[in-house]
């Protein structure tokens, strides 16, 4: 759900200066446009903004927005206001961004200001945008187009429409041009640069569907705008599919790394059009892998706010509480003092739930990695507490153990000792996934090893061993080319998910041949999974049930593994049940 940090950067210019381009439409008194203290305002605040100083930026748009208020511009104003919640999404302060969308669209609320409470859903679409949230954007950007239509801003309305065609192009692509027919259809005669940007905006989408006869047309009308001066934001990407279309595929990736928004991913569709896959592949990676590093940027900074912000209400209820003691000692039987405080506790209940629904939104935006922060938090706690609990119950002389409490405060040690190990073992073994090797060259002997892999599974979580009933269809001497230790990390996931989930009833654990293939399946006694869920839960840190143990993880690596060996792991869709059957195929 992020974009690479040079889109993000012109993404915000470009709101920028959409967001200035009204000043000159709708402020009631506009003489002071043609004043020197006002454009020296202006240029001020488009230098601060261009160089990124937050310093300098926000002493800037506090000037220009005193000032716009002096001349009674409103507009003006509030505009000036979402650029505050644009430069801080550029410098990734996702949080803060939300939060100033939340105040900007309770004050528009409040002052009654409806013909301007787009601006508002506007920030809201962007935010929604920038961490991912495609629906939510939609319905943002599509709820912006209908006020500013019913404002008579259409003039405004050709951006928010391009928004949206950015986020149809790659699910609904004839969705996508039907946008863009309406936002050339404002722009023409209004425009020109707004109108030769969003034409070549068109003809990307003509490469996107190998449209190759009108890409080549739009590829030509963008040349001749180009000698009339005229420039868009789309115009770098268009040159290196021109390239990629005429066979020059490397000074097409060249083109790319040097001024392209998603260089990678451009990079990626060029080498994937001339059928050079492995090329494709390493691009698609390098950009997984920088998306994945601002991700974690954005995540870290969103979270130090969330937490700065909690603190500071922690703060506060203290003093809250600090405050409710005094007055209750003084004022002791005064009813009316009495109210008044347990009405300043309520108003900050409140607070704290608005601040809580404020929590929930932004996670929203990368719950896999809240997911791990939560899993990792309380399955290791959990262990710990009952380590450090009976290791207090040993060290205390004045407490009397007997052999049997001393045997059983052994066990539960070392199991949760395991528990702790097996979880550290599940997070390093996914994170070194990508550099495992698997060796092919075995001869395995299945029924031998499925027997070995149970029997040590049971021992290891001190189950009965007819717990997990095998029915083999193979013969004795069958093999397969994967080692048993590598057999074994592909089952344990998948048994540790039935044993969990079957309630002390058994599990069934069948092999059999499928041509040239091994078949293993896992059957259950547990509740079933959805069918909509049966993708989801191969996420990493997915759990239907938040109420059982373990990271999220096994399914996931399991996946992996089996992928990696040619193999793979689904949820058997025909299984009638009771419970759910897993089924691993080598």
């Amino acid at each position: 759900m992020c974009k690479q940090l040079i889109q993000t950067i012109c993404r915000g210019v470009l709101l920028l200066v959409v967001a200035v381009v009204p000043l000159t439409m709708h402020a009631e008194n506009q003489k002071y446009e043609n004043s020197a203290e006002y454009k020296m305002l202006r240029d001020s605040l488009f230098r601060t903004f261009n160089e990124g100083d937050s310093a300098r930026f926000f002493r800037a748009v506090k000037d220009l927005q005193d000032y716009l208020l002096e001349q009674g511009d409103l507009h003006a104003y509030y505009t000036q206001r979402c650029n505050e919640i644009v430069f801080l999404l550029n410098g990734q302060h996702v949080f803060e961004a939300y939060k100033l969308a939340l105040q900007l669209s309770k004050e528009l609320s409040e002052r009654k200001l409806d013909k301007e409470m787009y601006m508002a859903i506007n920030m809201m679409g962007h935010i929604y945008r920038y961490s991912g949230n495609k629906e939510s954007a939609k319905r943002c950007f599509h709820e912006v187009l209908t006020r500013m239509a019913e404002a008579g801003y259409t003039e405004s309305m050709p951006p928010i429409y391009m928004n949206l065609v950015n986020i149809y192009m790659e699910d609904e692509p004839e969705k996508a041009l039907q946008l863009i027919d309406k936002a050339m259809e404002l722009a023409k005669g209004v425009f020109e640069d707004r109108v030769f940007d969003i034409e070549t905006r068109r003809t990307l989408a003509y490469y996107s569907l190998e449209d190759w006869d009108r890409f080549e047309a739009g590829y030509r009308a963008y040349e001749e705008g180009k000698k009339k001066g005229l420039t868009s934001v789309h115009g770098r990407k268009l040159e290196v599919y021109h390239l990629a279309r005429h066979g020059q595929v490397d000074e097409a990736a060249r083109l790319a790394l040097e001024g392209d928004d998603d260089p990678y991913h451009t990079q990626a569709e060029v080498y994937e059009q001339a059928g050079r896959w492995k090329e494709a592949y390493e691009a698609l990676k390098k950009g997984a892998a920088q998306t994945d590093s601002i991700n974690s940027v954005i995540l870290s900074g969103s979270m130090q706010g969330i937490q700065q912000e909690l603190k500071y209400q922690e703060q506060h209820r203290a003093s809250g509480r600090r405050m409710l003691y005094a007055l209750t000692a003084i004022a002791g039987l005064l009813l009316l003092l009495v109210l008044a405080l347990l009405y300043i506790v309520q108003s900050r209940r409140r607070h704290i739930r608005q601040m809580d629904r404020a929590y929930k939104h932004i996670v929203e935006s990368d719950q896999m990695k809240t997911a791990f922060i939560q899993n990792v938090s309380h399955e290791v706690r959990t262990p710990l507490n009952i380590i450090s609990g009976f290791a207090q119950v040993i060290a205390d002389p004045d407490y009397a153990i007997t052999d049997e409490e001393r045997k059983h405060i052994s066990h539960m040690v070392m199991q949760n000792t395991q528990v702790v190990t097996q979880m550290v073992n599940e997070i390093l073994e996914m994170s070194n996934v990508d550099a495992l090797t698997l060796e092919r060259n075995a001869e395995t002997r299945v029924n031998k090893a499925l027997g070995e892999v149970l029997a040590r599974f049971c021992h290891d979580q001190n189950i009965e061993h007819d717990t997990i009933r095998l029915a083999s269809e193979l013969a004795d001497d069958v093999t397969c080319d994967v080692e048993q230790n590598v057999l074994s990390r592909l089952l344990t996931p998948l048994l540790d998910n039935a044993v969990k989930n079957s309630g002390g009833k058994p599990v069934a654990v069948r092999a059999r041949k499928e041509e040239e293939r091994l078949v293993l399946t896992v059957e259950d006694h547990g509740q079933g999974i959805p069918e909509k869920e049966r993708e989801h839960i191969f996420e990493r840190f997915v759990k239907l049930d938040n109420f059982k143990s373990g990271l999220g993880l096994g399914l996931t690596y399991c996946r992996t593994v089996a992928r990696r060996l040619g193999g793979d792991v689904v949820v058997d869709g025909s299984y009638e049940g009771p419970g759910a059957r897993f089924k691993l195929t080598l």
